[in-house]
């Protein structure tokens, strides 16, 4: 199979990793729908190089992945996948036209982010016993810095104690994309931080001192940590089927709209490039809505 292919792929996950310093997850993601494409071409073309690759034969990949029963968001993705790598092919000179150039993405329903009910999320934190541990005090606080800041997942385990401005009640966190954002902190979390590290320096010989969250071990905090105890005390207030860090994010921004946040305002704390991320906040509002609109009104 000719290389060139598989050098552009080798060279645009380069760029991805250390010129827009993607996250690990976003680059197995471009790297897996690449290399999906690339296997493609070799069992059905025996390979070929970038300048034959036509918009024909992309159309024909997507095709057998539709025929492989895989949904309109999926490919969409790996649409999306394949014209940022000719993009970057193109800006490189080693191609003059993108071959995705006239391809668009199946139209697809958008699903409403599922949340859990403010009720819920009260029970969760005022009700709900957490061992009195290191581990207890660890997943409390992981669950509050999720839902109370609209942290994503990657955010939550990279936070660092030196980005916590305790005067100015914020923190600085660094989002998708290397950009960094400031969300402000409520008195309440500020104190339950500050309890989290002064204990962190007793209970700690050589306590981690870069990253706010460790484990029982005194190690930063892990993804599968924190799907850990998010399934685990989420089960206890919550019958939704998803029981995930980013339900907790959703939960935030949900209860935001529901309660009259401008859009604008959550776009910035949620750290969305785009409005258009943050709208599908505003469908769950109009969801309560209707159910009230259901209840309330005698020909509802």
């Amino acid at each position: 199979m000719d290389q060139s292919l598989s050098n552009g792929i080798t060279a645009f996950s380069n760029y991805l990793q250390f010129e827009k310093r993607y996250s690990q997850h976003t680059l197995r993601s471009y790297g897996d729908d690449l290399a999906q494409f690339r296997d493609y071409l070799q069992v059905q073309f025996s390979g070929m190089p970038l300048a034959d690759i036509s918009a024909p034969i992309v159309r024909s990949w997507l095709a057998s992945l539709k025929e492989e029963g895989l949904t309109s968001r999926s490919i969409t993705r790996k649409i999306s996948s394949l014209k940022s790598f000719f993009k970057f092919v193109m800006r490189t000179g080693s191609l003059k036209k993108s071959p995705l150039a006239n391809i668009s993405s199946p139209k697809s329903s958008r699903k409403l982010p599922s949340f859990v009910e403010e009720k819920d999320i009260d029970m969760l934190f005022r009700h709900v016993e957490f061992p009195d541990d290191w581990a207890g005090n660890t997943a409390k606080l992981a669950m509050q810095l999720l839902y109370q800041l609209g942290l994503r997942l990657s955010e939550l385990t990279g936070c660092r104690e030196a980005e916590i401005d305790f005067s100015n009640r914020n923190i600085k966190v660094l989002g998708k994309g290397n950009k960094e954002r400031i969300i402000p902190v409520q008195q309440e979390l500020l104190t339950a931080i500050k309890a989290y590290t002064d204990k962190k320096r007793v209970v700690f010989e050589q306590p981690e001192k870069v990253y706010l969250l460790v484990t029982e071990k005194g190690k930063k905090l892990y993804p599968k940590y924190i799907y850990r105890v998010t399934t685990k005390y989420l089960r206890l207030v919550t019958t939704i089927e998803q029981k995930s860090p980013h339900i907790l994010r959703h939960s935030f921004a949900t209860h935001l709209t529901n309660n009259g946040a401008e859009l604008n305002a959550v776009k910035e704390l949620l750290g969305h490039s785009s409005l258009a991320a943050t709208q599908v906040y505003t469908h769950n509002t109009i969801e309560k809505l209707k159910n009230v609109h259901k209840k309330a009104h005698p020909r509802g």
